[in-house]
Protein backbone atom coordinates (compact mmCIF):
# COMPACT_ATOMS: atom_id res chain seq x y z
CA UNK A 1 0.00 0.00 0.00
CA UNK A 2 2.85 2.39 0.87
CA UNK A 3 4.46 1.93 -2.53
CA UNK A 4 1.14 2.46 -4.32
CA UNK A 5 0.56 5.80 -2.54
CA UNK A 6 4.10 6.88 -3.29
CA UNK A 7 3.63 6.07 -6.96
CA UNK A 8 0.38 8.02 -7.15
CA UNK A 9 1.91 11.08 -5.46
CA UNK A 10 4.84 11.00 -7.86
CA UNK A 11 2.52 10.57 -10.82
CA UNK A 12 0.35 13.56 -9.90
CA UNK A 13 3.46 15.65 -9.24
CA UNK A 14 4.71 14.79 -12.71
CA UNK A 15 1.38 15.72 -14.27
CA UNK A 16 1.39 19.09 -12.54
CA UNK A 17 4.96 19.83 -13.54
CA UNK A 18 4.36 18.83 -17.14
CA UNK A 19 1.34 21.14 -17.42
CA UNK A 20 -1.33 18.41 -17.48
CA UNK A 21 -3.09 19.69 -14.36
CA UNK A 22 -3.72 23.39 -14.77
CA UNK A 23 -5.49 25.54 -12.21
CA UNK A 24 -7.69 28.67 -12.31
CA UNK A 25 -4.81 30.51 -10.67
CA UNK A 26 -2.54 29.53 -13.57
CA UNK A 27 -5.12 30.78 -16.07
CA UNK A 28 -5.36 34.14 -14.32
CA UNK A 29 -1.58 34.48 -14.15
CA UNK A 30 -1.19 34.22 -17.92
CA UNK A 31 -4.38 36.07 -18.83
CA UNK A 32 -2.93 39.05 -17.01
CA UNK A 33 0.01 39.09 -19.41
CA UNK A 34 -2.48 40.35 -22.03
CA UNK A 35 -2.07 44.07 -21.46
CA UNK A 36 -3.47 47.27 -22.84
CA UNK A 37 0.03 48.52 -23.65
CA UNK A 38 0.90 45.44 -25.72
CA UNK A 39 -2.43 45.57 -27.54
CA UNK A 40 -1.84 49.23 -28.32
CA UNK A 41 1.66 48.52 -29.62
CA UNK A 42 0.42 45.84 -32.01
CA UNK A 43 -2.57 47.85 -33.17
CA UNK A 44 -0.61 51.06 -33.67
CA UNK A 45 1.30 49.25 -36.41
CA UNK A 46 -1.58 47.26 -37.91
CA UNK A 47 -3.87 50.30 -38.13
CA UNK A 48 -1.20 52.77 -39.25
CA UNK A 49 -1.33 54.63 -42.54
CA UNK A 50 1.89 52.84 -43.50
CA UNK A 51 -0.09 49.61 -43.99
CA UNK A 52 -2.47 51.35 -46.40
CA UNK A 53 -5.64 49.62 -45.20
CA UNK A 54 -4.27 46.05 -45.61
CA UNK A 55 -6.08 45.38 -48.90
CA UNK A 56 -5.79 41.71 -49.88
CA UNK A 57 -2.83 41.13 -52.20
CA UNK A 58 -1.55 44.69 -51.89
CA UNK A 59 1.64 46.00 -50.29
CA UNK A 60 0.04 46.87 -46.94
CA UNK A 61 -1.35 43.38 -46.49
CA UNK A 62 2.08 41.90 -47.23
CA UNK A 63 3.63 44.21 -44.64
CA UNK A 64 1.04 43.14 -42.07
CA UNK A 65 1.75 39.47 -42.78
CA UNK A 66 5.49 40.06 -42.30
CA UNK A 67 4.84 41.89 -39.02
CA UNK A 68 2.68 39.06 -37.65
CA UNK A 69 4.98 36.24 -38.80
CA UNK A 70 7.96 38.03 -37.23
CA UNK A 71 6.02 38.24 -33.96
CA UNK A 72 5.25 34.50 -34.07
CA UNK A 73 8.89 33.66 -34.83
CA UNK A 74 10.14 35.91 -32.03
CA UNK A 75 7.81 34.15 -29.58
CA UNK A 76 9.25 30.80 -30.62
CA UNK A 77 6.07 29.43 -32.16
CA UNK A 78 6.59 26.83 -34.86
CA UNK A 79 5.98 27.72 -38.47
CA UNK A 80 3.87 24.71 -39.53
CA UNK A 81 3.75 25.29 -43.30
CA UNK A 82 6.00 22.79 -45.08
CA UNK A 83 7.70 23.34 -48.43
CA UNK A 84 7.47 27.11 -48.04
CA UNK A 85 10.12 29.80 -48.08
CA UNK A 86 8.48 31.12 -44.91
CA UNK A 87 6.94 28.33 -42.75
CA UNK A 88 4.65 30.87 -41.07
CA UNK A 89 2.91 31.77 -44.34
CA UNK A 90 0.33 29.63 -46.11
CA UNK A 91 0.20 30.93 -49.67
CA UNK A 92 -3.36 31.54 -50.89
CA UNK A 93 -3.80 31.98 -54.68
CA UNK A 94 -6.78 33.99 -55.90
CA UNK A 95 -8.43 34.94 -59.14
CA UNK A 96 -9.61 38.53 -59.15
CA UNK A 97 -12.64 39.48 -61.18
CA UNK A 98 -12.69 43.24 -61.48
CA UNK A 99 -15.85 44.79 -62.91
CA UNK A 100 -15.66 46.08 -66.45
CA UNK A 101 -18.58 47.55 -68.40
CA UNK A 102 -21.76 46.97 -66.39
CA UNK A 103 -24.99 48.67 -67.42
CA UNK A 104 -28.73 48.37 -67.94
CA UNK A 105 -30.61 49.72 -70.98
CA UNK A 106 -34.35 50.37 -71.12
CA UNK A 107 -36.62 52.93 -72.77
CA UNK A 108 -33.76 54.55 -74.64
CA UNK A 109 -31.79 55.19 -71.42
CA UNK A 110 -28.60 53.63 -70.10
CA UNK A 111 -28.14 53.12 -66.35
CA UNK A 112 -24.53 52.62 -65.30
CA UNK A 113 -22.77 50.83 -62.47
CA UNK A 114 -22.05 52.94 -59.37
CA UNK A 115 -24.70 55.40 -60.51
CA UNK A 116 -28.34 54.33 -60.84
CA UNK A 117 -27.33 50.70 -60.35
CA UNK A 118 -24.82 48.92 -58.13
CA UNK A 119 -23.73 45.40 -58.99
CA UNK A 120 -22.49 43.00 -56.30
CA UNK A 121 -21.19 39.65 -57.42
CA UNK A 122 -19.05 37.66 -59.81
CA UNK A 123 -21.64 37.07 -62.53
CA UNK A 124 -21.09 37.90 -66.17
CA UNK A 125 -22.86 37.89 -69.48
CA UNK A 126 -21.45 36.95 -72.85
CA UNK A 127 -22.09 40.36 -74.37
CA UNK A 128 -25.42 42.14 -74.06
CA UNK A 129 -28.29 40.09 -72.64
CA UNK A 130 -31.95 40.82 -73.48
CA UNK A 131 -34.62 39.83 -71.02
CA UNK A 132 -37.86 40.83 -69.34
CA UNK A 133 -37.97 42.45 -65.92
CA UNK A 134 -40.72 41.03 -63.70
CA UNK A 135 -41.83 42.86 -60.56
CA UNK A 136 -41.98 40.34 -57.69
CA UNK A 137 -43.08 42.60 -54.85
CA UNK A 138 -41.27 41.82 -51.60
CA UNK A 139 -39.66 38.77 -53.12
CA UNK A 140 -41.24 36.35 -50.67
CA UNK A 141 -42.30 32.88 -51.76
CA UNK A 142 -45.99 33.87 -51.87
CA UNK A 143 -45.18 36.75 -54.24
CA UNK A 144 -44.08 34.26 -56.89
CA UNK A 145 -47.31 32.21 -56.76
CA UNK A 146 -48.85 33.80 -59.86
CA UNK A 147 -45.65 34.90 -61.57
CA UNK A 148 -43.49 33.16 -64.14
CA UNK A 149 -39.92 34.36 -63.59
CA UNK A 150 -38.00 31.43 -65.07
CA UNK A 151 -35.10 32.74 -67.18
CA UNK A 152 -36.29 36.31 -66.60
CA UNK A 153 -34.95 39.14 -64.46
CA UNK A 154 -36.71 39.88 -61.17
CA UNK A 155 -37.25 43.26 -59.47
CA UNK A 156 -37.81 43.16 -55.70
CA UNK A 157 -38.77 45.97 -53.33
CA UNK A 158 -36.87 45.33 -50.07
CA UNK A 159 -37.41 47.14 -46.79
CA UNK A 160 -33.94 46.14 -45.57
CA UNK A 161 -31.01 45.92 -47.99
CA UNK A 162 -29.25 43.48 -45.64
CA UNK A 163 -31.70 40.77 -46.71
CA UNK A 164 -30.42 40.84 -50.27
CA UNK A 165 -28.70 37.45 -49.99
CA UNK A 166 -31.89 35.74 -48.82
CA UNK A 167 -34.03 37.51 -51.43
CA UNK A 168 -31.58 36.71 -54.18
CA UNK A 169 -31.50 33.03 -53.19
CA UNK A 170 -35.31 32.90 -53.25
CA UNK A 171 -35.41 34.44 -56.72
CA UNK A 172 -32.85 31.99 -58.04
CA UNK A 173 -34.90 29.15 -56.56
CA UNK A 174 -37.75 30.36 -58.77
CA UNK A 175 -35.47 30.25 -61.83
CA UNK A 176 -34.67 33.97 -62.16
CA UNK A 177 -31.78 34.81 -64.49
CA UNK A 178 -30.92 38.08 -62.72
CA UNK A 179 -32.00 39.85 -59.55
CA UNK A 180 -32.63 43.59 -59.09
CA UNK A 181 -33.37 44.96 -55.63
CA UNK A 182 -34.91 48.36 -54.95
CA UNK A 183 -33.80 48.80 -51.34
CA UNK A 184 -33.76 52.59 -51.04
CA UNK A 185 -36.69 54.99 -50.67
CA UNK A 186 -34.92 57.86 -52.45
CA UNK A 187 -32.12 58.48 -54.93
CA UNK A 188 -30.05 59.93 -52.09
CA UNK A 189 -30.45 56.76 -50.01
CA UNK A 190 -29.46 54.67 -53.03
CA UNK A 191 -26.34 56.78 -53.48
CA UNK A 192 -25.38 56.21 -49.85
CA UNK A 193 -25.58 52.47 -50.47
CA UNK A 194 -23.42 52.87 -53.57
CA UNK A 195 -20.78 54.75 -51.59
CA UNK A 196 -20.83 52.12 -48.84
CA UNK A 197 -20.10 49.29 -51.26
CA UNK A 198 -17.65 51.03 -53.60
CA UNK A 199 -14.55 49.71 -51.77
CA UNK A 200 -15.68 46.16 -52.56
CA UNK A 201 -17.07 46.55 -56.05
CA UNK A 202 -14.39 48.78 -57.52
CA UNK A 203 -11.61 46.69 -56.03
CA UNK A 204 -13.05 43.59 -57.61
CA UNK A 205 -14.03 40.29 -56.13
CA UNK A 206 -11.67 37.41 -55.43
CA UNK A 207 -12.27 33.73 -56.09
CA UNK A 208 -10.40 30.57 -55.25
CA UNK A 209 -11.47 28.98 -58.55
CA UNK A 210 -10.92 30.59 -61.92
CA UNK A 211 -14.23 31.82 -63.35
CA UNK A 212 -15.35 30.46 -66.69
CA UNK A 213 -16.25 33.50 -68.80
CA UNK A 214 -17.20 31.47 -71.84
CA UNK A 215 -20.71 30.86 -70.49
CA UNK A 216 -23.41 33.23 -69.30
CA UNK A 217 -23.61 33.43 -65.51
CA UNK A 218 -25.80 36.47 -64.92
CA UNK A 219 -27.59 34.94 -61.91
CA UNK A 220 -24.43 34.92 -59.76
CA UNK A 221 -24.89 38.34 -58.25
CA UNK A 222 -27.32 41.08 -57.28
CA UNK A 223 -28.13 44.50 -58.72
CA UNK A 224 -29.22 47.29 -56.40
CA UNK A 225 -31.23 49.82 -58.36
CA UNK A 226 -32.45 53.30 -57.51
CA UNK A 227 -36.23 53.66 -57.08
CA UNK A 228 -36.41 56.13 -59.97
CA UNK A 229 -34.57 53.83 -62.38
CA UNK A 230 -36.64 50.82 -61.32
CA UNK A 231 -39.89 52.72 -61.79
CA UNK A 232 -38.82 54.06 -65.18
CA UNK A 233 -37.98 50.59 -66.46
CA UNK A 234 -41.31 49.24 -65.17
CA UNK A 235 -43.27 52.19 -66.58
CA UNK A 236 -44.58 53.09 -63.15
CA UNK A 237 -43.61 55.21 -60.14
CA UNK A 238 -41.74 54.31 -56.95
CA UNK A 239 -44.89 54.91 -54.90
CA UNK A 240 -47.00 52.58 -57.04
CA UNK A 241 -44.36 49.85 -56.91
CA UNK A 242 -44.19 50.06 -53.12
CA UNK A 243 -47.97 50.07 -52.86
CA UNK A 244 -48.24 46.94 -55.01
CA UNK A 245 -45.49 45.21 -53.02
CA UNK A 246 -47.22 45.87 -49.69
CA UNK A 247 -50.73 44.84 -50.74
CA UNK A 248 -51.72 41.64 -48.91
CA UNK A 249 -53.85 40.10 -51.67
CA UNK A 250 -51.21 40.94 -54.30
CA UNK A 251 -53.82 41.94 -56.92
CA UNK A 252 -51.92 45.07 -57.94
CA UNK A 253 -48.69 43.08 -58.10
CA UNK A 254 -50.17 40.78 -60.72
CA UNK A 255 -51.24 43.82 -62.74
CA UNK A 256 -47.72 45.21 -63.19
CA UNK A 257 -46.55 43.84 -66.50
CA UNK A 258 -43.08 42.60 -67.27
CA UNK A 259 -41.00 45.05 -69.31
CA UNK A 260 -38.26 44.33 -71.89
CA UNK A 261 -34.75 45.59 -71.19
CA UNK A 262 -31.13 44.57 -71.70
CA UNK A 263 -28.06 44.48 -69.49
CA UNK A 264 -24.40 43.58 -69.51
CA UNK A 265 -22.05 42.34 -66.79
CA UNK A 266 -18.38 42.27 -67.75
CA UNK A 267 -15.67 40.76 -65.55
CA UNK A 268 -11.90 41.08 -66.03
CA UNK A 269 -9.77 38.26 -64.57
CA UNK A 270 -6.30 38.63 -63.02
CA UNK A 271 -4.33 36.49 -60.53
CA UNK A 272 -3.38 37.57 -57.00
CA UNK A 273 -1.46 35.80 -54.24
CA UNK A 274 -2.00 36.41 -50.55
CA UNK A 275 -1.14 34.64 -47.29
CA UNK A 276 -2.62 33.20 -44.13
CA UNK A 277 -0.21 33.65 -41.19
CA UNK A 278 0.14 30.62 -38.89
CA UNK A 279 1.93 30.05 -35.60
CA UNK A 280 1.80 26.64 -33.90
CA UNK A 281 2.24 25.75 -30.22
CA UNK A 282 2.56 22.01 -29.61
CA UNK A 283 0.62 20.55 -26.72
CA UNK A 284 1.59 17.81 -24.30
CA UNK A 285 -0.41 14.60 -23.80
CA UNK A 286 -3.14 15.62 -26.28
CA UNK A 287 -0.88 17.27 -28.83
CA UNK A 288 -2.58 15.56 -31.80
CA UNK A 289 -5.77 17.50 -31.08
CA UNK A 290 -5.72 21.14 -32.20
CA UNK A 291 -7.55 24.25 -31.05
CA UNK A 292 -7.60 26.93 -33.76
CA UNK A 293 -7.78 30.61 -32.80
CA UNK A 294 -8.43 33.02 -35.66
CA UNK A 295 -8.93 36.62 -36.66
CA UNK A 296 -8.61 38.25 -40.08
CA UNK A 297 -5.85 40.78 -40.64
CA UNK A 298 -6.93 42.09 -44.05
CA UNK A 299 -9.12 45.15 -44.53
CA UNK A 300 -10.56 47.16 -47.46
CA UNK A 301 -7.63 49.40 -48.40
CA UNK A 302 -8.14 52.93 -49.67
CA UNK A 303 -11.22 54.99 -50.38
CA UNK A 304 -9.93 57.58 -52.80
CA UNK A 305 -7.23 59.49 -50.93
CA UNK A 306 -8.46 58.20 -47.59
CA UNK A 307 -7.09 55.06 -45.92
CA UNK A 308 -9.41 52.59 -44.26
CA UNK A 309 -7.18 51.74 -41.31
CA UNK A 310 -9.47 49.03 -39.92
CA UNK A 311 -8.48 49.54 -36.30
CA UNK A 312 -11.51 47.69 -34.99
CA UNK A 313 -12.14 45.63 -38.14
CA UNK A 314 -10.10 43.61 -37.54
CA UNK A 315 -6.96 45.14 -36.14
CA UNK A 316 -8.49 44.59 -32.72
CA UNK A 317 -8.94 40.85 -33.27
CA UNK A 318 -5.52 40.48 -34.87
CA UNK A 319 -3.84 42.22 -31.94
CA UNK A 320 -5.76 40.00 -29.54
CA UNK A 321 -4.58 36.80 -31.26
CA UNK A 322 -0.99 38.04 -31.13
CA UNK A 323 -1.36 38.61 -27.39
CA UNK A 324 -3.07 35.25 -26.85
CA UNK A 325 -0.14 33.54 -28.56
CA UNK A 326 2.32 35.30 -26.28
CA UNK A 327 0.34 34.36 -23.16
CA UNK A 328 0.27 30.67 -24.06
CA UNK A 329 3.97 30.67 -24.97
CA UNK A 330 4.80 32.14 -21.56
CA UNK A 331 2.68 29.46 -19.89
CA UNK A 332 4.57 26.72 -21.74
CA UNK A 333 7.91 28.26 -20.86
CA UNK A 334 6.87 28.05 -17.20
CA UNK A 335 5.88 24.39 -17.50
CA UNK A 336 2.17 25.21 -17.74
CA UNK A 337 1.75 24.64 -21.45
CA UNK A 338 -1.53 23.42 -22.93
CA UNK A 339 -2.38 19.75 -23.22
CA UNK A 340 -3.77 20.26 -26.73
CA UNK A 341 -1.89 22.00 -29.47
CA UNK A 342 -2.98 25.48 -30.48
CA UNK A 343 -2.86 26.98 -33.96
CA UNK A 344 -2.89 30.77 -33.96
CA UNK A 345 -3.99 31.84 -37.43
CA UNK A 346 -4.49 35.29 -38.91
CA UNK A 347 -6.36 34.82 -42.16
CA UNK A 348 -6.50 36.89 -45.31
CA UNK A 349 -9.38 37.89 -47.60
CA UNK A 350 -12.16 37.81 -45.02
CA UNK A 351 -13.41 41.03 -46.53
CA UNK A 352 -13.53 39.32 -49.93
CA UNK A 353 -15.88 36.56 -48.80
CA UNK A 354 -14.11 34.59 -46.02
CA UNK A 355 -11.71 33.24 -48.62
CA UNK A 356 -8.56 32.84 -46.52
CA UNK A 357 -10.31 30.63 -43.98
CA UNK A 358 -12.11 28.79 -46.80
CA UNK A 359 -8.75 28.00 -48.36
CA UNK A 360 -7.39 26.71 -45.05
CA UNK A 361 -10.47 24.54 -44.50
CA UNK A 362 -9.93 23.03 -47.97
CA UNK A 363 -6.15 22.76 -47.50
CA UNK A 364 -5.69 22.30 -43.73
CA UNK A 365 -2.23 22.10 -42.25
CA UNK A 366 -3.72 19.97 -39.48
CA UNK A 367 -6.62 17.58 -40.20
CA UNK A 368 -10.06 19.05 -39.59
CA UNK A 369 -10.95 15.80 -37.84
CA UNK A 370 -8.27 16.68 -35.25
CA UNK A 371 -9.52 20.25 -34.84
CA UNK A 372 -11.54 20.39 -31.61
CA UNK A 373 -12.89 23.96 -31.90
CA UNK A 374 -12.40 27.36 -33.48
CA UNK A 375 -12.46 30.60 -31.50
CA UNK A 376 -12.80 33.48 -33.95
CA UNK A 377 -12.37 37.17 -33.14
CA UNK A 378 -13.63 39.92 -35.44
CA UNK A 379 -14.06 43.43 -33.98
CA UNK A 380 -13.70 43.52 -30.19
CA UNK A 381 -12.30 47.02 -29.64
CA UNK A 382 -15.37 49.25 -29.65
CA UNK A 383 -18.72 49.77 -27.92
CA UNK A 384 -21.84 49.73 -30.10
CA UNK A 385 -24.82 52.10 -29.66
CA UNK A 386 -26.88 49.47 -27.84
CA UNK A 387 -24.29 49.28 -25.04
CA UNK A 388 -23.20 52.91 -24.95
CA UNK A 389 -21.76 53.66 -21.52
CA UNK A 390 -21.48 49.96 -20.68
CA UNK A 391 -18.39 48.35 -22.26
CA UNK A 392 -18.67 45.24 -20.05
CA UNK A 393 -20.29 43.12 -22.76
CA UNK A 394 -19.48 41.06 -25.83
CA UNK A 395 -21.65 39.47 -28.48
CA UNK A 396 -21.24 35.71 -28.81
CA UNK A 397 -22.31 33.84 -31.92
CA UNK A 398 -22.31 30.14 -32.69
CA UNK A 399 -21.38 28.52 -29.39
CA UNK A 400 -24.60 26.50 -29.19
CA UNK A 401 -25.07 25.85 -32.92
CA UNK A 402 -23.09 22.60 -32.92
CA UNK A 403 -22.17 21.83 -29.32
CA UNK A 404 -24.29 22.36 -26.23
CA UNK A 405 -21.21 21.50 -24.22
CA UNK A 406 -19.16 24.30 -25.75
CA UNK A 407 -21.90 26.81 -24.96
CA UNK A 408 -22.01 25.63 -21.33
CA UNK A 409 -18.20 25.80 -21.07
CA UNK A 410 -18.25 29.34 -22.47
CA UNK A 411 -20.92 30.48 -20.02
CA UNK A 412 -19.13 28.86 -17.09
CA UNK A 413 -15.77 30.35 -18.07
CA UNK A 414 -17.22 33.86 -18.25
CA UNK A 415 -18.97 33.46 -14.89
CA UNK A 416 -15.71 32.30 -13.31
CA UNK A 417 -13.31 34.86 -14.72
CA UNK A 418 -14.70 37.91 -16.54
CA UNK A 419 -18.39 38.34 -15.68
CA UNK A 420 -19.26 39.95 -19.02
CA UNK A 421 -22.79 40.51 -20.19
CA UNK A 422 -22.88 37.88 -22.93
CA UNK A 423 -25.22 39.21 -25.59
CA UNK A 424 -26.68 36.61 -27.97
CA UNK A 425 -28.64 39.02 -30.17
CA UNK A 426 -26.67 38.12 -33.31
CA UNK A 427 -26.87 34.42 -32.53
CA UNK A 428 -30.58 34.44 -33.36
CA UNK A 429 -31.01 32.29 -36.48
CA UNK A 430 -33.57 34.79 -37.78
CA UNK A 431 -31.45 37.91 -37.26
CA UNK A 432 -31.27 39.75 -40.62
CA UNK A 433 -27.52 40.37 -40.38
CA UNK A 434 -26.81 36.60 -40.59
CA UNK A 435 -23.59 37.11 -38.62
CA UNK A 436 -23.09 33.36 -38.08
CA UNK A 437 -22.34 33.06 -41.80
CA UNK A 438 -20.28 36.24 -42.18
CA UNK A 439 -16.95 35.73 -40.45
CA UNK A 440 -14.22 33.11 -40.63
CA UNK A 441 -15.65 30.74 -38.04
CA UNK A 442 -18.26 29.74 -40.66
CA UNK A 443 -15.69 27.77 -42.67
CA UNK A 444 -15.02 25.66 -39.59
CA UNK A 445 -18.65 25.40 -38.50
CA UNK A 446 -19.88 24.14 -41.86
CA UNK A 447 -17.32 21.34 -41.51
CA UNK A 448 -18.80 20.27 -38.17
CA UNK A 449 -16.22 21.99 -35.94
CA UNK A 450 -17.69 23.80 -32.88
CA UNK A 451 -17.08 27.55 -32.93
CA UNK A 452 -17.44 30.70 -30.87
CA UNK A 453 -17.38 34.10 -32.54
CA UNK A 454 -16.53 37.18 -30.43
CA UNK A 455 -17.86 40.53 -31.68
CA UNK A 456 -18.56 44.04 -30.33
CA UNK A 457 -21.33 44.90 -32.81
CA UNK A 458 -21.46 47.41 -35.65
CA UNK A 459 -20.76 51.13 -35.17
CA UNK A 460 -20.88 54.24 -37.36
CA UNK A 461 -17.22 53.88 -38.37
CA UNK A 462 -17.67 50.36 -39.77
CA UNK A 463 -15.85 50.11 -43.13
CA UNK A 464 -15.02 53.79 -43.16
CA UNK A 465 -11.73 55.72 -42.96
CA UNK A 466 -12.83 56.83 -39.49
CA UNK A 467 -12.26 53.33 -38.00
CA UNK A 468 -9.07 54.53 -36.32
CA UNK A 469 -7.05 53.58 -33.26
CA UNK A 470 -8.02 56.66 -31.26
CA UNK A 471 -11.57 55.26 -31.02
CA UNK A 472 -10.54 51.89 -29.60
CA UNK A 473 -11.68 51.16 -26.04
CA UNK A 474 -8.52 49.41 -24.87
CA UNK A 475 -9.87 48.33 -21.52
CA UNK A 476 -12.75 46.53 -23.26
CA UNK A 477 -10.35 45.09 -25.85
CA UNK A 478 -8.06 43.76 -23.12
CA UNK A 479 -10.86 42.16 -21.13
CA UNK A 480 -12.50 40.59 -24.20
CA UNK A 481 -9.15 39.16 -25.29
CA UNK A 482 -8.76 37.73 -21.80
CA UNK A 483 -12.19 36.07 -22.06
CA UNK A 484 -11.04 34.37 -25.27
CA UNK A 485 -7.85 33.31 -23.49
CA UNK A 486 -9.73 31.80 -20.55
CA UNK A 487 -12.03 29.92 -22.92
CA UNK A 488 -9.07 28.69 -24.95
CA UNK A 489 -7.33 27.64 -21.72
CA UNK A 490 -10.30 25.50 -20.74
CA UNK A 491 -10.60 23.96 -24.20
CA UNK A 492 -6.88 23.24 -24.46
CA UNK A 493 -6.61 21.57 -21.04
CA UNK A 494 -9.88 19.71 -20.39
CA UNK A 495 -10.02 15.92 -20.67
CA UNK A 496 -12.43 15.73 -23.59
CA UNK A 497 -12.98 17.75 -26.73
CA UNK A 498 -16.41 19.47 -26.94
CA UNK A 499 -19.13 17.02 -27.87
CA UNK A 500 -20.83 17.81 -31.18
CA UNK A 501 -24.51 17.06 -30.61
CA UNK A 502 -26.08 19.07 -33.48
CA UNK A 503 -25.92 18.85 -37.25
CA UNK A 504 -23.95 21.60 -39.06
CA UNK A 505 -25.60 23.85 -41.60
CA UNK A 506 -24.11 23.12 -45.01
CA UNK A 507 -24.75 26.50 -46.64
CA UNK A 508 -25.67 30.08 -45.93
CA UNK A 509 -29.47 30.17 -46.30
Amino acid sequence: MYHEKTFLCLAFSFLALSGWAQSPEDATTYAETITRDDLYDHLSILASDALEGRETGERGQKMAAAFISHHFAKLGLQGPVKNSADPYLQKVPFYSNRPGQIWVKAGGKTYTNHQEILYLGSGHTVGEKTSELVFAGKGEEADYAKLNVKDKAVLIQADDWRRYRTLTAQARKQGAAAVFIMASATAADHQKLVEQFKPYTRGGGLRLQKPDLSKDNSAAGTFFISPEAAAAIMGSSPAKLQEAAQEKNRKKLAGIKARPFSFQIEQQITTIESENVLGFLEGSDKKDEVLVITAHYDHIGRQGEHINNGADDDGSGTSAVMELAEAFVKAKQDGKGPRRSILFMLVTAEEKGLLGSEYYASNPIFPLTSTVANLNIDMIGRVDPKHEGNPNYVYLVGANRLSSELHELSERTNATYTQFELDYTYNDENHPDRIYYRSDHWNFAKNGIPVIFYFNGVHDDYHKPTDTIDKIHFEALQKRAQLVFYTAWELANRDNRPLVDKEPAKSNP
